[in-house]
């Protein structure tokens, strides 16, 4: 019997982690179903962001998702197309994105990206993957 009720209180354990966890575990990324798009940058990133985008421009702005060299012996990775799914940035455009902060090749990408209109050049930075948009 004892045997029986420490099964029934491990399985009640699992059960209520499968349930609650989710609920109790902070969410990986920020939902882009309800990211803010602002008309400008004037955040501590955007000086960061508006260099990157000065060196993907000297790149071409490459659209293959490929890490690219970058100077002073780092690299950078280009995400290619970013296809504006939950719609927050200007509809009938084609974006690509690309990271902000150069790294090593091969390291893990932190959440800062630019997103660039490439038939206009209109440029938005996230700092957020995605959880918000500044036009630079």
């Amino acid at each position: 019997m004892t045997r029986l009720l420490q099964k029934l209180a491990l399985a009640l354990v699992l059960v209520a982690g499968l349930i609650a966890g989710p609920a109790v575990v902070a969410p990986s990324t920020v939902d882009a179903a309800h990211a803010s798009v602002y008309s400008s940058c004037t955040i501590s990133g955007c000086a960061a962001a508006r260099t990157a985008r000065s060196g993907w421009s000297s790149l071409g702005f490459p659209t293959a998702r490929n890490w690219y060299k970058w100077p002073a012996g780092k690299y950078n990775f280009a995400g290619g197309q970013y296809y504006n799914r939950e719609a927050q940035l200007p509809s009938g455009a084609t974006y690509y994105e690309y990271d902000v902060v150069p790294r090593n090749q091969g390291a893990a990408r932190d959440a800062k990206r630019i997103i660039i209109n490439r038939s206009t050049g209109v440029t938005w930075y996230s700092p957020d993957h995605y959880g918000n948009f500044y036009r630079l």
